[in-house]
């Protein structure tokens, strides 16, 4: 009976509910549209990043700190046995780094210079390319990179670099290829060349920077170098989406509280417009929790309704979005966003849908309830007569 009453109360109320329920709906869309594009970003982020860098894992040298350029020139090893024979069984993947200068036409640049192995087929890097002809020295490099340099195909740069000794020497090399990947890691600011040439140009034989493995759950300890998972690997990754993610909370917290402060008045409009009916029901013998209740369920009714009208326009919209995706309108890797194209590509799970409906509807159950307290005091005698409490004489 009193779920047949709220219904037919809001029902009743004409134009006002449909607006309230509208409202609420488009904070349902809002909150889960965002969220999934965000979610589907650090799943093809992340998926992009194993497959181009970091594979299942790296083993770093203890030295080497990304963040630290004055470490490059210190942080190498040479390759343990233990990860020999890994490299050997195509299980793992040795990358050595050092810092270097080029002289793209006439021009200079500091960059950093990796080796890696031409035959290696760990990573979606065109490594075949770096397969020595002639002598020459191939080298490969992102799109991106390439476009600021004004270098292509073919092209011949100056490399500079300083040995083992610190003496310097420079040499031409062949741009052999020029890849494109979203993945920023493994293109900014840097080339990569042969890992056996490069070994032999720095003096550093056998000897590797990073070692990046194939299986997430090889981690043994190894002396000298440290182990890094891919939780620690993707960790600015998803720091920065968490990031974004709590900047664009501020347009689910306005877009809900524009929706319960609707509810809200209305709870409130009701209590003090209805107090003769509120009389009526008791003098008939219904409770005060009963009572209670009733228009608390009123405002919820609200909610279940916003989630029935949201799922009129939002399926086939949220359907749209996971074809076509939203296009960033520039390039994604000029605004530092790493493993995302032209557009991004939202995941909805059954956990953002059903976390935000729960959520949605917890708040809804408790802004419904707060104007609803005032009838706990509520005398028959004084709602007939129109009135709430005996301050209202």
């Amino acid at each position: 009976m009193i779920f047949k009453l709220a219904l037919k109360n809001i029902l009743g109320a004409g134009l006002r509910t449909w607006l309230n329920i509208f409202i609420l709906s488009l904070s349902y869309f809002v909150i889960i549209a965002l969220q999934g594009f965000f979610v589907g970003w650090q799943e093809d982020a992340s998926r992009e990043m194993k497959k181009w860098d970091i594979a299942g894992g790296q083993y770093w040298q203890e030295d080497y700190d990304p963040y630290d350029p004055f470490t490059l020139e210190e942080g190498h090893a040479v390759i343990p046995d233990e990860l020999k024979k890994l490299i050997s069984n195509e299980e793992a993947l040795a990358i050595l780094i050092s810092p270097a200068t080029i002289y793209p036409k006439g021009r200079m640049r500091n960059i950093v210079l990796k080796g890696i192995a031409p035959e290696q087929n760990l990573v979606e890097l065109p490594t075949t390319y770096l397969e020595n002809q002639d002598e020459e020295i191939n080298c490969i490099l992102g799109s991106s990179f390439a476009e600021k340099l004004s270098v292509s195909i073919d092209d011949y740069i100056v490399l500079r670099w300083r040995d083992k000794n610190g003496a310097y020497d420079a040499r031409d090399i062949r741009i052999a290829h020029i890849f494109s990947t979203t993945v920023l890691t493994v293109e900014n600011n840097q080339i990569w060349i042969s890992l056996p040439i490069m070994q032999e140009m720095l003096g550093y034989l056998d000897q590797a920077t990073i070692i990046t493995v194939k299986d997430e759950n090889y981690h043994q300890e190894i002396t000298g170098w440290e182990y890094k998972n891919l939780d620690f690997l993707l960790k600015d990754l998803n720091n920065m989406i968490k990031a974004k993610t709590i900047g664009s909370s501020m347009m689910y917290v306005l877009m809900l509280f524009l929706a319960v402060l609707a509810i809200f008045d209305t709870q409130i409009l009701s209590i003090f417009r209805r107090r003769k009916e509120m009389g009526t029901m008791m003098a008939m013998g219904m409770t005060r929790v009963k009572i209670i209740q009733l228009f608390t369920l009123e405002g919820v009714l609200h909610a279940i309704l916003a989630i029935l009208v949201g799922a009129v326009y939002g399926i086939p919209l949220l359907r749209y979005f996971k074809k076509v995706g939203m296009q960033i309108g520039a390039n994604a890797k000029d605004w530092g966003l790493s493993g995302v194209t032209d557009a991004l590509y939202p995941i909805y799970g059954w956990k953002l849908v059903v976390g935000t409906i729960i959520f949605v509807l917890i708040t809804v159950i408790i802004v419904s309830y707060l104007p609803t307290r005032k009838i706990a005091n509520l005398k028959p005698t004084d709602a007939l007569r129109g009135k709430m409490t005996k301050k209202d004489e």
